[in-house]
């Protein structure tokens, strides 16, 4: 029993599949983008040398157009802050006094505690602060 070309292909294709998910590198997939395109090739009709051109044409046009712009999507990040770094610059109302010893503030709809940036500083009920930093579960103020 003689397997078709497209199946061998095909295999080729989940197998360079397999590496692409335990590696989580892309280029892996476009290889076996490549391999799919020269198995709809083999089973059309092209000969070995026109297959091996498919697959080879493909794998290096995804590689050179996708990396470049997953490259630059990655660069920029996603300008988006979230948990803890969202909370920094943002401001609180003091609940209870805050001074080196501690306090409360309510940041964000949440009661947080909260301490000094200065250490000697310290401030009183109702008013404003500014959150410099988290540290741990407590909100550094000035």
């Amino acid at each position: 029993m003689e397997i078709d070309a497209w199946v061998w292909w095909l295999i080729g294709a989940v197998g360079l599949g397999i590496p692409l998910v335990l590696t989580a590198m892309p280029e892996f997939g476009m290889f076996s983008a490549g391999a799919v395109a020269a198995a709809v090739t083999a089973a059309l009709g092209g000969g070995i040398v026109v297959q091996v051109l498919v697959f080879v044409v493909v794998s290096v046009a995804l590689i050179a157009v996708v990396r470049p712009i997953a490259a630059r999507h990655r660069s920029q990040g996603s300008g988006f802050t979230s948990g803890v770094e969202a909370l920094k610059g943002r401001q609180a109302v003091v609940l209870e006094r805050v001074d080196g010893n501690g306090g409360r503030i309510k940041l964000a709809g949440e009661v947080w505690s909260a301490r000094p940036l200065d250490p000697e500083a310290s401030y009183e009920p109702g008013r404003q602060v500014d959150v410099v930093e988290i540290d741990g579960a407590t909100a550094v103020v000035i």
